[in-house]
């Protein structure tokens, strides 16, 4: 009791597990976020003394050095050697720390929170009171399923992702990608209720939204229904906009947002869209919640009314003052507490609002960024930000201070969606919105496709105003050069450097190439796509990524964030690869057992009798995930595989398999005839309901068949790919492909090798009966990779193939 336990890493289940053990002890909990620098963490522990270091996928193995660690994909082997019975916590006082909370950025010095077991109950139990009387009505539509985008590591993600579901009986889904397809996808796949995330997130899934209503006349007419939707109800708006509530599945109904403020423009765009928006406001020194929105009553703009059992007030300045039993006690001082309220247990949030007539708070910003003008006036950024986010061609924007001939004005900094924007027409337009002190007279575009931000999506307005001053201050006086620009440069060479491209040069130039300058292969490509994507939180097409891209087409890829569905150019849609996931649900699944029981297995036995080798080997496996990984011969190898296996894994065998031929089958392209296109739709239908396929493309796409590899091992299947990506012309291997090994390394699971011989004499001779024995097939010692480079992963696998 009373030791402390640093917890560094993603969100996920032992995450869960290891905080309430933690809890149940009485030890403290010190989380980091998964984003923290490892000199960061260093400092924490010098502060904290932690006795023991729960990690994830972090690098955290300098600190791992230092005290005993366990990495928490390791977790559940470890406890499972221990006792199953109830444990008996000690005694725990309501006063006892629960966990200190670190808020500070990776260059300040750490700051810890401490937050004790009556801060977090002082919150929840007003909530839990609150939901009573609509817990009836939680019956209609249980369970209730919470999908979980904010860190474990910060106070709002658990009480969102730990704390609250627990009042309703709920479910928690965690994922580590913030794409907006990513999350629209789980979300109705999974059948989320409610979405927890930042609002960048609801911006960014507006965005979307926005995009998939079509090309430019359909998006016209898709906000013109938006604006007749301010006078609609909800049955109204669900029926009218069913395409985007059909995408997100009908169980969806709400989001819960924190961490920051959200935008007026986009809590509107969702309401009327038919969605409830649920946002509050807080901080981590009042254990995350001090007001929220009442979910079935809300207030536009509003960020709620205080929560029972606690004290607001508008200080001087408007600077909102708490107190009450939520209110942390103090900061981590060395094993001491150091307190933060006054004497009269006010706490100062240096946060500014306005209270209405109903109690209703109003945010206007941080106090410490208000902006004191020569005048003597103040100018809250939120306001200049709003009227510059208003406008669509706006991507983001950041107004900070800066010490101009008349003393301090505003600065805006702002991220353009289209670089030939008229930027003196956006200020322009702004000013319009603003009073007379608040008018925009400086002004700087970014050119990168975001703004620095904290894990919470908060841009981090101190970075941004250090950059922007330096280079006002490099400038000349002249006004044509009032107009600067910020070099993505630092931030592409990041990601570069990540996946293992060639960053050695001094300055990176739009000119170079991914391939030739930066030596990034097919798969180095592949990453840097997905390091993008998941930096940005844009839809990239896969296709643009080819070896002659260069940095100025990535940069304008990023800034343009070209979708993997609609192409204006083109005029219509492209058909999506399909992933029938139908194949893995009941009935499908029993009528492909009786299929393969029936027809299959026994139609290959008879006319392909196979010597099987090395089946033993897989007693070892028992019911645990495993990927196949064989070569390819003829179009019936998946067929010999499924004969040759027992049935526990023949039956769970999901096969990858080329995915433009699928998509071919599926959806066929325009000015196919009626009869060809139902024989691609029936091949399509047969070929998925006897040998359970889904689409592995050869030029792109290939990253959400990974996921949707890694949802089939969630099902509990097993999966069968040919790394040679086509079949052997001369009876000699095709090189393995790098996806394989990325494939493998994603996924974590065992490997077996597998091996068919004998086939392509039967190919040559275009025989397609064979004589007992005549095709072999042999299976492999399973083999488990960890850290090893994809490249060499797929290298290996091919030896093991190629060797058995």
């Amino acid at each position: 009791k009373g030791d402390r336990v640093i917890l560094w890493g993603e969100n996920s289940p032992e995450w869960v597990a290891a905080f309430f053990g933690c809890l149940l002890r009485g030890a403290i909990v010190v989380p980091l976020d998964a984003a923290s620098a490892p000199d960061f963490a260093a400092r924490v522990q010098t502060q904290v003394g932690a006795k023991l270091l729960l990690y994830g996928d972090v690098e955290a193995e300098e600190l791992a050095g230092t005290l005993p660690a366990l990495r928490l994909s390791q977790f559940s082997e470890t406890v499972s050697r221990h006792s199953d019975a109830h444990y008996r916590n000690v005694d725990i006082a309501a006063a006892d720390i629960a966990e200190i909370i670190y808020t500070s950025g990776t260059t300040a010095e750490p700051k810890g929170v401490v937050l004790t077991h009556q801060n977090l109950l002082a919150n929840l139990a007003p909530l839990e009171r609150g939901m009573e009387k609509y817990l009836k009505w939680e019956r209609l539509v249980r369970p209730l399923r919470f999908l979980c985008l904010v860190p474990l590591s910060h106070v709002f993600g658990q009480f969102m992702g730990m704390f609250v579901p627990q009042l309703v009986g709920g479910e928690v889904f965690f994922q580590e990608s913030l794409k907006p397809s990513d999350i629209v996808e789980t979300t109705k796949r999974e059948r989320v209720s409610v979405i927890v995330a930042v609002p960048r997130l609801l911006d960014t899934l507006r965005e979307k939204i926005e995009r998939d209503a079509g090309a430019p006349a359909q998006r016209e007419k898709f906000r013109r229904q938006l604006e007749d939707a301010a006078r609609w109800g909800t049955l109204r708006r669900w029926l009218s906009f069913r395409k985007v509530h059909r995408s997100f599945g009908w169980k969806f109904w709400a989001f819960v947002v924190g961490g920051a403020t959200l935008d007026d423009e986009t809590e509107t765009f969702w309401r009327r869209l038919g969605y409830g928006v649920v946002q509050g406001y807080g901080m981590t020194e009042t254990a995350s919640l001090v007001s929220v929105n009442h979910p079935f009553k809300p207030g536009r703009g509003s960020i709620g009314r205080t929560l029972p059992g606690q004290e607001i007030k508008i200080g001087e300045n408007g600077e909102i003052m708490v107190r009450g039993a939520n209110v942390s006690p103090g900061y981590w001082d060395g094993g001491a507490v150091r307190a933060i309220g006054d004497s009269e247990g006010w706490l100062r949030t240096g946060d500014v609002a306005e209270m209405d007539a109903g109690g209703k708070l109003y945010f206007k910003g941080r106090r410490k960024d208000v902006i004191v003008t020569g005048a003597g006036l103040n100018v809250h950024p939120e306001d200049l930000e709003a009227a510059l986010n208003h406008q669509r061609v706006v991507r983001a924007s950041a107004v900070v201070g800066f010490e101009g001939a008349r003393g301090m004005e505003a600065l805006a900094v702002i991220v353009l969606r289209d670089e030939s924007a008229d930027v003196e027409a956006i200020i322009r337009r702004a000013n319009e919105r603003l009073a007379r002190h608040q008018q925009i007279r400086r002004w700087l575009v970014w050119h990168e496709s975001d703004l620095p931000r904290t894990p919470t999506q908060k841009v981090l307005r101190r970075e941004v105003a250090e950059i922007a001053r330096a280079r006002l201050a490099a400038q000349d006086d002249a006004e044509e050069e009032t107009i600067a620009s910020v070099s993505s440069s630092n931030a592409l060479a990041e990601l570069v450097a990540r996946v293992g491209g060639d960053v050695k040069s001094a300055r990176l130039s739009a000119s170079m190439s991914l391939a030739t300058d930066l030596n990034l292969d097919s798969l180095g490509r592949v990453e840097l796509l997905g390091a993008l994507e998941d930096r940005y939180q844009l839809e990239i097409d896969e296709a643009a990524f080819t070896a002659a891209t260069t940095l100025g087409d990535v940069q304008q890829l990023i800034a343009h964030g070209a979708s993997e569905g609609w192409r204006e150019d083109e005029g219509q849609a492209r058909a999506p690869y399909p992933y029938p996931r139908w194949a893995q649900r009941f009935p499908a699944t029993w009528i492909r057992i009786v299929l393969l029981s029936t027809i299959v297995i026994p139609l290959v036995r008879l006319m392909s009798p196979l010597r099987v080798v090395g089946r033993e080997r897989l007693a070892r496996l028992g019911d645990s995930p495993v990927l196949f990984v064989a070569n390819h011969v003829t179009r019936a190898d998946q067929a010999l595989v499924l004969a040759a296996l027992p049935g526990r894994f023949a039956r769970r065998l999901a096969v990858a398999m080329e995915g433009e031929l699928l998509r071919d089958w599926r959806h066929a392209s325009a000015g196919t005839g009626l009869i060809m296109r139902l024989r691609g739709l029936a091949q399509y239908a047969l070929v998925v309901a006897f040998f359970n396929v889904f689409p592995l493309p050869k030029k792109s796409g290939f990253r959400r068949s990974f996921a949707f590899a890694g949802e089939a091992l969630d099902r509990g299947f097993i999966l069968l790919v040919f790394p040679e990506g086509v079949r052997a012309k001369d009876g000699h291997m095709n090189p393995f492909m790098a996806g394989t090994g990325l494939l493998v390394k994603e996924l974590g699971v065992p490997v077996v090798p597998v091996r068919l011989e004998g086939l392509y004499k039967l190919k040559r001779e275009g025989r397609r009966i064979a004589l007992p024995g005549e095709v072999t097939l042999r299976f492999g010692d399973p083999v488990k990779f960890g850290d090893e480079d994809a490249t060499e992963i797929a290298k290996e696998l091919e030896r093991r193939v190629a060797t058995l």
